[in-house]
């Protein structure tokens, strides 16, 4: 297996960057009328998921890299959750539910994935080589 050398390599951030992209796109356009509470929520559960990744990356060590990715994996969940309430009040149709449903539980396989990675391998970070 290859070494990341940087975040934006790793599949599951781009996913997540996808994900927030669209979700951005929606609320642009208006999708969510003026419910402020619940755009602030489901924009940053989607952002949270790519920041986590990130920020979890750059520290260094692969503990707080698995640690972040956690973070992330349960932002995947909270926007899943959020993604309920939105179809609830017919801010997005089934088919758009359906699309960033399928996306985030892709992205929450290949963190699980990624996090079972480095559970079992010797790599310990660039802080700690």
């Amino acid at each position: 297996m290859a070494t990341i050398k940087r975040f934006e390599e790793i599949e599951a951030w781009k996913l997540a960057r996808e994900l927030c992209k669209k979700v951005g796109a929606l609320i642009d356009e208006g999708n969510f009328k003026k419910s402020f509470r619940l755009i602030g929520q489901i924009e940053g559960s989607s952002g949270s998921i790519m920041d986590n990744i990130a920020e979890g990356f750059e520290r260094g060590t692969r503990a707080e890299f698995i640690q972040f990715l956690g973070y992330a994996k349960g932002s995947c969940g909270e926007f899943r959750s959020q993604l309920y309430r939105t179809v609830d009040r017919n801010y997005i149709n089934q088919q758009q539910f359906d699309e960033f449903f399928v996306m985030a539980v892709r992205i929450s396989a290949m963190l699980q994935k990624l996090i079972e990675y480095l559970q079992k391998t010797e790599v310990k970070g660039t802080r700690k080589r």
